[in-house]
């Protein structure tokens, strides 16, 4: 297909699909004239991809080059696939830590430890949850880190599944593919399906309540 015809399969702009493979997203075409190329599914699959890490999990460009390489890198782990593409959705610039802050990391090291859960210590997640208690508390919220215990409970049930469905792939591109966009999407669709069951269960309450009269 023609670079026209690309990018209406994809609804991704021609000079969009044109910076991409300028930054090294997408590879070019085959040359077919002097100012002509052919493209292929493959083309159509890398330019969808790129709009999910973009549009879904809010990547930059930067960030999306750097979960892409680590797809095509044959010899990288499957694990450490994983550890890019966290760090990638994560923040990543930091500056002094307050100590409260502090404080609540270093409950959330120790939360995470009584799991059981095997973690780096670079773990952009960390930091996350120890602001989330931060943020708890400021609001007035007494609460250690054991707060996070039921989601964490949900949280473990649902990883183990995602990572064992990846884990049954043999062919790695499929696998590491599935690893990334169930990153993406699937963190997604969880805080989509919280806020679902919140209006839910909230009218449900909202119905049973009788105020006196």
């Amino acid at each position: 297909m023609r670079i026209s015809e690309l990018s209406r399969t994809t609804g991704v702009a021609i000079p969009t699909v044109k910076y991409y493979m300028r930054e090294g997203l997408l590879a070019r075409g085959d040359a077919t004239a002097p100012n002509q190329a052919e493209y292929g599914a493959a083309h159509a699959h890398r330019l969808h991809l790129i709009r999910v890490l973009r549009e879904v999990g809010s990547l930059t460009v930067g960030q999306v080059a750097a979960v892409l390489a680590a797809i095509d890198d044959a010899h990288l782990p499957r694990h450490e696939l994983f550890g890019v593409t966290q760090r990638a959705l994560a923040p990543t610039s930091e500056g002094p830590v307050p100590a409260e802050v502090a404080l609540a990391r270093a409950e959330i090291d120790a939360f995470l430890a009584a799991l059981g859960w095997e973690v780096s210590a670079e773990a952009p997640a960390r930091r996350s949850l120890a602001g989330a208690l931060v943020a708890l508390r400021k609001l007035g919220r007494d609460c250690g880190a054991e707060v996070f215990l039921p989601h964490a409970q949900a949280a473990a049930h649902i990883a183990e599944q995602e990572v064992s469905s990846v884990g049954a792939e043999s062919d790695r591109a499929a696998a590491v593919e599935r690893l990334v966009i169930g990153t993406v999407v699937f963190e997604a669709a969880l805080a989509a399906l919280r806020r679902l069951a919140h209006e839910h269960y909230s009218g449900v309450r909202a119905a049973l309540y009788t105020p006196e009269q």
